[in-house]
């Protein structure tokens, strides 16, 4: 009998080609998320699992898997894996990282231009038919991308992708790390390494590129706010639980900073009642950084590579934790 694959959600035809070609596979179809009742279910007798980032794989869900040895995420994030359990219970995990560097970054450059210009918002003054008059020297004014300091939380692959983008609009770049890049790195992308404290209090826009972990965890709050430029922005394409959600509306109303670039939420999807879809100068994309076509087929290309490899034990093209 083929083994048995489960997938919390379908993915492009060419992927389950190749899926059917080889196992057994059981799409499912209704809520997305997939209930966890529903998964726990699944997973007891199934032999790999493909998931999807907003699909939690804790412990208790690991524990109920008799027969499982792989577990393939669709996404560049893994925090929603109970990674050391898995590695534990001798499962593999692979994850999506490098193909989707590129379109985030373009993503995250998106909402950064398009905050500092104003660009959704006077979309929205059009839609709404409040363009009465042509605007004069003082009026609906944005602010210039030359010459600002990017704050880089995050140097990794997206964040260094970003910067190259900022580089070719003449900004200036400092970045915080854990540890410093490469000087060659660091020259070529025109960066500075800076501490945190320096970050907060020197960058115009702060863009976040960092995992969630109990150390990031709502690691921008007022504290931090209050330690911004009251012009600055903050821009997030990596995990919406890096920011408290609540002072953040409290900063932008107050003007405490000036505005906000999102494309991820504390929970989601968010609603049209959430306090930042009322904010003005605030963009908000849907969690769309690594949403092109050639990027999303390429992840599903490696998550079924990652499941292959993983079934047949061996290490993933990408893994994680084990």
């Amino acid at each position: 009998m083929k083994k048995r694959v489960f997938l919390t959600r379908t993915l492009h035809d060419f992927a389950l080609s190749e899926l059917k070609k080889r196992y057994q596979i059981e799409i499912h179809s209704g809520k997305i998320p997939i209930p966890q009742s529903k998964l726990r279910s699944k997973i007891k007798d199934i032999d790999g699992l493909i998931c999807f980032p907003y699909d939690k794989i804790d412990k208790n869900m690991i524990e109920s898997a008799k027969n499982l040895k792989v577990i393939s995420t669709y996404s560049v994030g893994f925090d929603h894996v109970d990674v050391e359990y898995a590695k534990k219970k001798k499962i593999r995990v692979g994850y999506t990282p490098e193909v989707l560097t590129d379109a985030t970054a373009d993503l995250t450059f998106a909402l950064l231009l398009d905050l500092l210009r104003r660009v959704s918002e006077g979309d929205r003054i059009i839609r709404n038919g409040k363009w009465d008059v042509i605007y004069g020297a003082f009026d609906y004014v944005g602010v210039d991308l030359q010459g600002k300091t990017l704050g880089i939380l995050g140097l990794g692959r997206i964040g260094g992708t970003l910067a190259k983008r900022a580089k070719a609009f003449d900004m200036k770049i400092i970045y915080h790390n854990r540890k410093h890049v490469s000087k060659s790195k660091e020259k070529s992308l025109g960066a500075k390494y800076v501490s945190f404290e320096k970050l907060i209090t020197q960058s115009d826009i702060i863009s976040i590129h960092v995992p969630h972990t109990m150390e990031t965890n709502n690691l921008f709050d007022m504290k931090i706010f209050r330690k911004m430029k009251k012009t600055a922005f903050l821009i997030n394409t990596s995990r919406g639980k890096v920011i408290n959600e609540k002072d953040l509306v409290t900063a932008i109303k107050k003007k405490i900073i000036a505005g906000a670039g999102l494309d991820v939420f504390e929970t989601e999807p968010i609603t049209k009642t959430h306090p930042l879809v009322k904010l003005q100068n605030v963009v908000l994309a849907p969690h769309i950084g690594s949403s092109t076509k050639e990027t999303r087929s390429k992840m599903a290309e490696i998550t079924v590579k990652n499941l292959v490899l993983g079934m047949n034990g061996q290490a993933p093209v990408y893994s994680v934790g084990y």
